[in-house]
């Protein structure tokens, strides 16, 4: 009570502004340790809710990050796939036939059948023989054929043979596939024969089958051996395992026969070539 009646004194006669000033002073650290829990407090639920929002940022922006990921090897895959149907619309015009393409379904490359389906059957003109080519050369013929899809034989399989020739000076010999998809033998050809590294070889329209002057391989090696045979190897030049769309080729004279729908207008498996077809204007 001495202690009050003596503040009142104090602020009556205005001597508090001199005394506050030290007293404050005083109590000052006593403040801070009070009030030092409480700000200790708010400052950890500060951070640990600044925390679970940029740990609720992070996880949003890496879905989101994930998504356009996705998105962009679509894109890029999109965009491949305009590449290469351009180099196949490119080598349709440079070929001068009518040509359709073909989208791969299934691919067997067993060590000895190379294999590939596509979609287009009889139904959309494929024959059994017929020529199927890349953007960079041939790739085989149509094996068998149904309504809707067709097996397409590869240049490497081991029951293949193409007639080719030098294109440099036009020598004839028979390509054979080897049952590797990078190798073609060419075993017809005779020690002495005019053939060297780096020749590109081409159908020479022998056998009625290819038309002549596609590109077929290139000589990668060759070599006498005791036979009076050369040893003689070449390499596709058709992407035989990359391809996703094929070239199915007629070099006939009249137009593709589309074949309606229906039983009575399918064409069965083991028909022969249509009709000859027109060549585009």
């Amino acid at each position: 009570m001495f202690a009050s009646l003596a503040l009142l004194v104090v602020e009556k006669q205005s001597l508090w502004p001199d005394l506050r000033t030290p007293f404050a002073v005083s109590v000052y650290p006593l403040q801070q340790l009070v009030s030092s829990p409480v700000r200790l407090f708010q400052d950890l639920k500060s951070i640990f809710a600044d925390n679970a929002r940029l740990r609720d940022e992070n996880e949003a922006m890496a879905e989101e990050l994930a998504v356009l990921n996705t998105r962009l090897l679509r894109f890029e895959a999109l965009e491949q796939e305009n590449i290469r149907l351009r180099g196949l619309l490119e080598t349709s015009f440079k070929l001068g036939e009518q040509v359709q393409i073909a989208e791969l379904l299934a691919v067997n490359l067993a060590p000895y059948e190379h294999v590939v389906v596509v979609n287009k059957g009889s139904r959309f003109g494929a024959y059994p023989g017929q020529p199927v080519m890349d953007a960079h050369g041939v790739v085989g013929q149509v094996l068998r054929v149904t309504p809707y899809s067709a097996e397409v034989m590869l240049i490497t399989d081991p029951n293949h043979a193409i007639p080719v020739q030098v294109n440099r000076n036009g020598l004839r010999t028979i390509a054979l596939g080897t049952g590797q998809i990078d190798k073609l033998s060419l075993p017809y050809l005779t020690g002495n024969a005019d053939i060297q590294p780096g020749d590109l070889l081409v159908t020479s329209g022998m056998g009625g089958l290819f038309p002549q002057g596609y590109p077929v391989a290139t000589v990668n090696a060759v070599s006498s051996q005791a036979s009076p045979f050369a040893k003689v190897t070449a390499t596709p030049v058709a992407q035989l395992d990359r391809n996703r769309e094929l070239l199915l080729v007629w070099s006939k004279s009249e137009p593709i026969p589309r074949i309606p729908d229906g039983p009575e207008t399918h064409k069965p498996e083991n028909a022969g070539p249509p009709e000859k077809p027109h060549a585009a204007k």
